[in-house]
């Protein structure tokens, strides 16, 4: 028996030419655990892409952004990813880590290589394959400098 693929909303966060990422929770039975990836999660049965993605921003973070700006919608047979994009107008020591290990600020060499340091985890952790790919993807096509122009 097939399940039908499962929704969310992710949040590319930027602060001028890096990017807000959470380290996930290094414990089984959850996607990607112990990597760094985005925050956003699960659509609620008849909530928008757009609205899931920033109430998840509010519990996760604790950050409200006025607007999200569409980037993809990514299908595979088990998940269905919303990913919008937003600046993160706030300095990272003012959010609340209300899940996951860790947050941090990734620069494109950390996501190039596709790991960062964790001053949390004390060590080198890798991010996770999907989002190291869709943040490759959003800088080669050049959408901060299309947006801070």
């Amino acid at each position: 028996m097939s399940y039908p693929p499962v929704e969310v909303a992710i949040a590319i966060l930027y602060q001028g030419e890096n990017f807000l990422m959470q380290l996930r929770d290094d414990i089984p039975g959850i996607y990607y655990p112990g990597q760094w990836g985005f925050f956003g999660g699960h659509i609620e049965p008849g909530e928008a892409p757009d609205v899931a993605v920033k109430r998840e921003l509010l519990e996760e973070i604790g950050y409200a952004p006025s607007s999200v700006a569409s980037f993809a919608r990514l299908e595979s047979p088990e998940t269905i990813r919303h990913v919008f994009y937003a600046p993160l107008t706030v300095p990272v020591d003012t959010l609340e880590l209300n899940e996951g290990w860790d947050l941090g600020l990734l620069s494109i060499t950390d996501i190039e290589r596709g790991d960062r340091y964790s001053a949390r985890a004390n060590q080198v952790r890798p991010l996770g394959q999907p989002h190291r790919q869709i943040l490759l993807d959003f800088w080669h096509q050049n959408i901060l400098k299309k947006i801070t122009k």
